[in-house]
């Protein structure tokens, strides 16, 4: 790793994708914002609904779940101690090549134990605080944890919310379900090192120009950590209105400021999609349509979930098709692939982006990809045939 902090004019050339946070807009998109808006009114002419109908389409306990851990993340990054973990790693990590891989392979692990957005939470942060001390391809290295955590939660029950909704139908087993998803995460993951093979060099980790350290708080961060786990034992245990009044009451308290920080951008478009989703999935004429696609199993089955995880997003699409598809593996392997090509074919994947901050995520994003999902969709197909 070169040590010696890069001239004034190569600092001037440093990507783009690390300016200020207020261009952070195009990472998720507030465009997306009001597609969603203008889909939501087109929706509500074609089949009206009373306020409260509309209310209860949001899925409230995802949207506070979010809320929470945004929060949380807001007090580790603020705590000034993931910019100091970050100078330890670059340390011991010479090239790009060998911190992609351990970025990437730790989101994957972790996705299949913690969820695939608690992973994101906990190291895109970390990501972009590299990014910040070192010469990094932060859109390349957060596009890649965005598809390690798509495929590395596939394989648990508990990886995802699709997984956890097939489970509780199946009556497979723990070990059962794992057995049934490991092929197909095995082509996903098995992809995944293709893509970090291609996409990042071998090139020598140089340091940006040294820079005032952020001061650190590690009573910020100790306490971000102590609120993180009474959220998540909240959480486990239906709480979630108490633990998320601990979480914002105690940082309202202590650093109102912080709340300010939070990406409430990112809520309302997680909360108009559920509105505009479900008033999709509802409509007579797709469920007439739907019942008489031949996609009750087999090839068809998992083509009609890694497509429908498109345009609805792979929770939606999975709870849709269970009523259509009588086959749980192809429906179960269709929406986990169905994960990647379209930013909306997970929700990890507005996460990952939005935690980034990055100008230009979507373009790069998708650039990346699709060209997975196709490779993904092809080769899983295999399994089906």
């Amino acid at each position: 790793m070169t040590r010696n902090p890069t001239p004034p004019s190569s600092s001037r050339a440093a990507p783009r994708e690390l300016s200020s946070d207020h261009q952070a807009d195009a990472g998720g998109g507030n465009w997306l914002l009001w597609i969603l808006v203008g889909a939501a009114i087109v929706l509500g002419i074609i089949q009206p609904q009373s306020p409260m109908d509309y209310v209860r389409l949001v899925d409230w306990h995802t949207v506070g779940a979010l809320a929470g851990l945004l929060a949380i993340t807001q007090g580790v990054e603020r705590s000034g101690m993931l910019q100091s973990a970050a100078r330890r790693l670059l340390a011991h990590t010479h090239h790009e090549h060998t911190l992609a891989a351990v970025l990437t392979a730790t989101a994957a692990l972790l996705s299949a134990l913690v969820t695939n957005d608690v992973s994101l939470f906990l190291l895109v942060p970390l990501t972009r605080a590299l990014a910040q001390q070192a010469h990094l391809p932060l859109a390349r290295l957060v596009v890649l944890q965005a598809l390690a955590v798509n495929a590395g939660s596939a394989l648990t029950p508990i990886g995802n919310p699709q997984n956890l909704f097939l489970w509780q139908r199946s009556g497979e087993s723990f070990i059962g379900f794992m057995g049934m998803m490991a092929p197909t995460v095995a082509i996903m993951l098995g992809w995944l090192v293709v893509a970090w093979w291609l996409l990042v060099p071998r090139t020598p980790i140089t340091l940006r120009e040294s820079q005032d350290e952020s001061p650190r708080e590690p009573r910020l961060l100790a306490v971000s950590v102590l609120l993180f786990i009474l959220f998540v034992v909240a959480l486990d245990k239906g709480w979630l209105p108490w633990g998320l009044a601990l979480v914002l009451g105690a940082y309202a308290v202590w650093r109102p400021r912080l709340l300010l920080a939070i990406d409430w951008t990112l809520l309302a478009i997680i909360g108009l999609m559920f509105i505009d989703l479900r008033q999709l999935a509802a409509l007579p004429a797709l469920a007439s349509w739907a019942s008489q696609l031949p996609i009750g199993s087999g090839w068809r089955a998992y083509l009609a979930a890694v497509a429908t995880s498109q345009f609805i997003s792979n929770v939606p699409a999975a709870i849709l098709l269970e009523r259509y598809v009588h086959d749980l593996p192809a429906l179960a392997a269709g929406v986990s692939v169905g994960g990647f090509g379209c930013v909306i074919g997970s929700l990890a994947n507005l996460i990952a982006l939005r935690l980034a901050k990055l100008p230009d995520g979507l373009r790069e994003y998708h650039r990346i990809s699709i060209p997975f999902l196709l490779a993904c969709t092809a080769s899983a197909l295999l399994l089906r045939l």
